[in-house]
């Protein structure tokens, strides 16, 4: 068991301490609740389990089965067919650049990847980096550098241009850029 799923297993044994319930009873409260988006029952559960945001978001995860890694394992599916659906589609074309960066951070050292909806979180003791499709054209690469200022004349489409060239395909077109830097 990798130390994210020993993280997560960790965290669904505190929230079940706190409220003195089993995740089957937490769960029958989340269905008898009527609510079904994300954010109401995450509210909910704040305000009636006295949760704070980062437990009742992982149980919403946990019994809505919303993340990746809750989904994978309830349907059997592997990290790589995972990867092969969020680049599915219209996405298809930007797989070449994200294996281009999933190799270039690879160099960087272990790390471990924890599939969500719509992209890649990688993580060693916490999420560094996020990696996924932001639009059919754009690889969006999120990376937490607390306390780190971005220079004032950064531009973040450099980055979309430079994952272009490593496809080997043109730049993006201007319209998908931050039009506000001109």
């Amino acid at each position: 068991m990798g130390s994210l799923d020993r993280a997560r297993e960790t965290q669904l044994k505190n929230i079940q301490a706190k409220t003195g319930k089993t995740l089957d009873q937490l769960c029958t409260v989340i269905r008898k609740s009527g609510l079904t988006k994300h954010g109401e029952i995450r509210t909910m559960l704040q305000k009636e389990m006295r949760l704070g945001c980062g437990d009742a978001n992982s149980l919403v995860m946990f019994a809505l089965q919303s993340d990746g890694q809750s989904a994978a394992a309830a349907s059997g599916t592997s990290t790589a067919d995972l990867v092969a659906a969020i680049y599915s589609g219209n996405k298809a074309p930007l797989r070449p650049v994200h294996d281009k960066v999933m190799a270039a951070i690879a160099a960087f050292g272990n790390f471990e990847i924890a599939p969500k909806k719509g992209y890649l979180s990688l993580r060693r003791q916490r999420q560094f980096a996020m990696v996924g499709p932001k639009t059919i054209t754009t690889v969006e690469v999120g990376l937490n550098a607390k306390g780190l200022k971005a220079p004032r004349d950064s531009q973040p489409c450099r980055l979309a241009a430079c994952a272009s060239t490593l496809s080997g395909s043109p730049p993006f077109p201007r319209s998908t850029r931050n039009s506000s830097r001109g």
